[in-house]
């Protein structure tokens, strides 16, 4: 990749961005507590994420537009349909993995 110029490179990276959020569409029973649990990111991270780039380039984006983007639906209607509820499980892997981070 350091052999690539800036604009090629970017262009590379922001391909891959979008097949992630491809991939992530297709695959909407994968939830956001797994990828947390497994990968310390999740959907709502790439929001996250997304705003925080666009404010460090001096530019305006709205966290939920940022979700809609990543979700490709509002949040809202996406969670209606496809989020189900953390089971104890999950729930327990998450909250070790928070402690294990804070501790």
């Amino acid at each position: 990749m350091q052999s690539l110029d800036y604009t090629t490179r970017t262009e590379l990276e922001a391909a891959a961005f979008r097949r992630l959020l491809r991939h992530l569409d297709a695959h909407k029973e994968v939830q956001n507590i797994e990828l947390m649990n497994l990968a310390d990111f999740c959907r709502n991270c790439l929001s996250k994420w997304l705003v925080a780039e666009a404010e460090e380039r001096g530019e305006s984006l709205d966290y939920e537009a940022a979700r809609e983007y990543v979700y490709g639906m509002p949040y809202s209607e996406w969670k209606a349909h496809y989020q189900a509820k953390a089971t104890p499980e999950q729930l327990a892997a998450f909250e070790a993995r928070q402690a294990q981070q804070q501790g």
